[in-house]
């Protein structure tokens, strides 16, 4: 019986080595790294494509500096009106946009609290008339010794409390727009004007008619034109060329023709998460159609600078980030992101760790190399 056992013993065994044999095979096989940088073409789609390679020069290019940017307004410039006492918005022909200027009527509130505080100064007022007639009167009595100097003394601080009471509450008008020099019992008021403090427009319109404004409420911000700037970025390495008084040239992506001279007027010390820095600079004249927060292009002329140069066709942006595409060798490409400089005549400065005079580059139509990597990443 038992010499049917052991050649089951030897097929088992062989089996288990061959298993063990084929695991550190299947093991090897695990897929390596997509590089999601690198796009192979065949030589037809390089051909088809029209995609040329070549080497970057070194060359001193005396150019534009290109920025982008936003128009702002800075915080002096920008105006949060209030009112101190709360009421009913009884009036308003205000829009946003709309050109204001200083001491027009923004706005009329009404309110009961209005017509108290009116009552309440010309109370105050017929009794300091009061007051200081007794004043007056215990002045004279005291002086021929008719009169005690207790009752002289409390007549005094009589009149000098509701001197006090009075002067309050005519500082409380005025506050509210009121004069207190023209109020009398014949023109007490339930309502009372906004006025503009400035020349300027209105860039937001908070409240609607009928609506309680409380004191803590914004109900219309302004903006002061005269002093309106253009915030742009630029990179790290391109803020050394700038200066303070550098005359730069604006124009918005919908009328680039239109072009806007301005002034650089402050260079930020400090750099954002992305090693951008912000430069504000003045308009030399004011435009209306100029509204805060508008996108804007701009133009620096300055001075040469030596670095790797490559043509513009070279550089693709992708998500606001730049990219050129190294030739690898056998049609493959690899995408390297660099920071671009100034631009002169077709020509273009760059910088990027490991590209030097003697790295192959893309030269010409590099966005179908970006397009074909893109559409083959969405594919997979």
């Amino acid at each position: 019986m038992y010499k049917y056992i052991f050649p089951y013993i030897i097929v088992l065994a062989a089996c288990s080595s061959q298993e063990s044999e084929k695991a550190p095979a299947t093991a090897a096989a695990a897929p390596a790294t997509i590089d999601s940088n690198a796009v192979a073409l065949t030589t037809d789609q390089i051909r088809n494509a029209g995609i040329e390679t070549g080497h970057p020069t070194t060359a001193a290019v005396s150019g534009v500096l290109r920025l982008q940017g936003t128009v702002d307004v800075p915080p002096q410039s920008t105006v949060s009106v209030s009112f101190p006492l709360g009421g009913y918005l009884k009036r308003t022909d205000l829009l946003p946009g709309t050109h204001v200027r200083k001491g027009q009527v923004l706005g009329v509130l009404e309110d009961m609290q209005f017509i108290q505080l009116q009552q309440d100064y010309l109370l105050a007022k017929e009794q300091f008339t009061f007051a200081d007639t007794e004043y007056k009167r215990q002045q004279e009595l005291n002086a021929s010794k008719a009169s005690s100097d207790k009752v002289f003394q409390k007549a005094r601080a009589e009149m000098e409390s509701q001197r006090i009471a009075m002067q309050a509450l005519a500082r409380k008008l005025e506050l509210i727009g009121i004069d207190p020099g023209k109020l009398h019992a014949g023109n007490i008021s339930k309502s009372v004007n906004i006025y503009s403090p400035i020349n300027g427009f209105v860039s937001k319109v908070n409240v609607n008619i009928g609506k309680y404004t409380s004191p803590t409420d914004v109900l219309f911000e302004l903006v002061d034109p005269s002093d309106i700037h253009l915030a742009l970025t630029v990179f790290e390495k391109d803020v050394n060329q700038l200066s303070v008084g550098q005359r730069v040239i604006a124009y918005t992506n919908e009328h680039p023709e239109k072009r806007y001279e301005a002034e650089i007027l402050l260079i930020s010390k400090n750099l954002d998460a992305e090693r951008m820095a912000t430069i504000h600079c003045h308009f030399k004249q004011f435009d209306a159609s100029l509204l805060p927060g508008m996108f804007m292009n701009a133009e620096v002329v300055v001075n040469n600078v030596t670095a790797l140069t490559v043509g513009e066709a070279a550089i693709v942006r992708w998500e606001n980030k730049f990219y050129v595409f190294e030739d690898k060798g056998n049609n493959n490409f690899r995408m390297v992101q660099v920071t671009p400089g100034n631009v002169h005549e077709g020509q273009e400065q760059f910088s990027a760790p490991g590209i030097t005079e003697v790295t192959r580059l893309v030269t010409k139509n590099a966005y179908a190399l970006l397009m074909k990597m893109k559409n083959s990443a969405e594919e997979e």
